[in-house]
């Protein structure tokens, strides 16, 4: 076997670590920078297989683009797919593959550390100190004991975040639309307890979005949830920008509803995200708006940036690239199987 594979949106760390890896088996990575589009797919002609991340778009026309250029497998290094039109890649007769854990401690800790830098304001404090302020008006946090946190999803990654909050002696509510039965029994054994969205909103201080990104869900935290949630909430949100309503986030903000918000991901991420404009004039007006406040914390997608989590992602991928070519596309990495 001897297994071409077009990598596309990569990255230095990308490019090196699948280098080593790869060295080892029969794949062969080639390394585009570009983000997979119906712009780049000509790049893909004459490989048997394309490697994709989270920015990449695979609809419909580029699915058929890749199929009529002999492209046999989608290799997703993430979790989520909801950038890949399965349905179009079932009746392409395409592989889609993902990697469905890869180190849920690491979007969980990175969980906690926008929750802890937002409340106690320590980006804040580590400007001011650097500057020779050492004043410490304006820089009041809470603690985080026995306040109640909504946690919304329960996959690997929500019961991780799960696990910490309950090390801090916070009262945990969850909800999830089909919670697996070990999540449950994890979560009651926690002290946790599932609760419908409205009883979540109403309830929490804290609300913290660990679901995939579904048509279903699709601006979950919109004008109206926000509505139900307490005056003063804090939002986090490490899994998908489109689950929130960048707008209605904004409009609370401004009315001083949310107290505190906390992003790594964003809805229009893809024009920005894991590239360097620190020299240009960035003209998405939304995430400068969001920028401009003191109280909103902004990461690049780096949730998942661990070497833990990176190895993991790195040796899924090669072995979902092996078991497609041995036929093998039943395990619990293949989203549309052959």
């Amino acid at each position: 076997m001897n297994l071409s594979v077009a990598m596309f949106s990569a990255q230095r760390y990308d490019i090196d670590l699948f280098t080593a890896a790869g060295a080892h088996t029969p794949v062969t990575f080639t390394f585009f920078e570009a983000r997979l589009n119906l712009t780049t797919c000509a790049l893909a002609r004459g490989y048997d297989a394309v490697c994709v991340f989270v920015n990449d778009d695979l609809n419909r026309e580029v699915l058929r683009e890749l199929s009529a250029l002999g492209v046999k497998h989608i290799a997703l290094r993430c979790a989520g797919f909801n950038n890949v039109d399965t349905q179009a890649a079932k009746t392409l007769g395409m592989l889609v593959s993902r990697v469905p854990a890869y180190s849920p401690q690491s979007v969980a800790e990175h969980t906690l550390a926008l929750i802890l830098t937002l409340n106690r304001k320590t980006h804040h404090a580590y400007n001011r100190v650097r500057n020779g302020n050492f004043s410490l008006q304006g820089l009041m946090g809470f603690t985080l004991y026995q306040k109640t946190v909504g946690v919304i999803g329960t996959g690997a990654i929500g019961l991780a975040v799960i696990n910490i909050l309950a090390g801090f002696g916070c009262r945990i509510v969850c909800h999830d639309p089909a919670p697996a039965a070990a999540a449950q029994a994890q979560t009651n054994a926690r002290g946790g307890c599932y609760v419908s969205l409205d009883e979540l909103y109403t309830q929490s201080d804290i609300i913290t979005l660990h679901c995939p990104l579904t048509h279903a869900n699709h601006h979950l935290i919109n004008a109206g949830a926000i509505e139900k949630m307490r005056p003063g909430i804090t939002l986090i949100n490490t899994s998908r920008g489109a689950l929130i309503d960048t707008q209605a986030v904004i409009s609370a903000l401004k009315r001083r509803h949310i107290k505190a918000l906390g992003l790594d991901v964003y809805e229009q991420e893809s024009s920005l995200f894991f590239s360097d404009h620190s020299l240009e004039i960035i003209d998405d007006d939304v995430i400068e708006r969001l920028l401009s406040f003191p109280n909103v914390l902004i990461t690049g997608h780096q949730g998942f940036f661990t070497e833990e989590a990176l190895n993991q992602i790195v040796a899924t991928t090669i072995d979902n690239l092996g078991a497609a070519e041995k036929g093998e596309t039943s395990g619990p990495g293949f989203v549309v199987a052959g």
